[in-house]
């Protein structure tokens, strides 16, 4: 994909390829997949994109089918996962390192493996997520954090999320490296970052990050970094 845009400079060449990709990832099912698993394997894979535009990205069950529960889907889910297709990012009951003994299982987001796949399974105009802000605002929160979550696995990272359940203030990612990092998502150049705040006061040793559209400036307590600057 990378390569035809660098040669063509045609963003609907790259569209097609996207879409050429999704059909054998279709047809993939259908090859390896019990034929019992396959419709629920595709109910999840067609889901993602609806999950990831609403406001809370934690993946409902009851989103792909009335009543549908945990124990239908897992397996489902767990062969996409083993499959390279998603990746599930957890939710954390504590933020406290190590972080990956503060895991809540049972509640999670869950990322395409692309970017360029979510949108052409979104229909969005390629052109529309490069250049404009207000072209899909419901769902532009959920693109960036899907960018995000994609940067910080390829530096080898496990992003984790939290959600300060007293007060159903929500966390995009957290992550661990020397420390403990919360981490806040904007698709636009919003300073305001009170859910950050409010964790990182209430525990040591925590310092924030905020990725925006905002310029570098390192606040003491968080540092906003540029969306471009992610893996910098």
């Amino acid at each position: 994909m990378v390569k035809e845009y660098r040669e063509t400079q045609d963003l609907q060449k790259v569209r097609e390829i996207q879409e050429q990709i999704l059909r054998e990832y279709e047809r993939d099912f259908s090859r390896h997949i019990p034929t019992s698993m396959i419709p629920k394997v595709r109910m999840v894979w067609n889901s993602i994109p609806s999950q990831l535009a609403r406001d809370n990205r934690k993946f409902i069950y009851g989103a792909m089918k009335k009543g549908g529960r945990a124990k239908e889907f897992r397996d489902a889910i767990q062969w996409l996962q083993d499959a390279g297709l998603v990746y599930r990012v957890t939710r954390l009951s504590r933020t406290e390192a190590p972080i990956q003994d503060c895991e809540d299982p049972a509640a999670f987001k869950l990322f395409m493996v692309d970017l360029g796949l979510l949108g052409a399974m979104s229909g969005v105009n390629a052109r529309q997520m490069l250049v404009s802000s207000t072209a899909f605002p419901e769902g532009r929160g959920g693109f960036t954090e899907q960018y995000i979550m994609q940067q910080l696995v390829s530096e080898g990272i496990t992003p984790y999320y939290y959600l300060y359940e007293s007060t159903r203030l929500g966390i995009d990612f957290v992550i661990q490296k020397e420390r403990v990092y919360p981490i806040e998502v904007k698709a636009e150049e919003n300073l305001r970052a009170k859910s950050l705040r409010v964790v990182v006061e209430k525990a040591e040793g925590l310092k924030g990050w905020r990725f925006s559209t905002s310029p570098y400036r390192d606040q003491g307590w968080m540092v906003n970094v540029p969306l471009p600057m992610v893996k910098e």
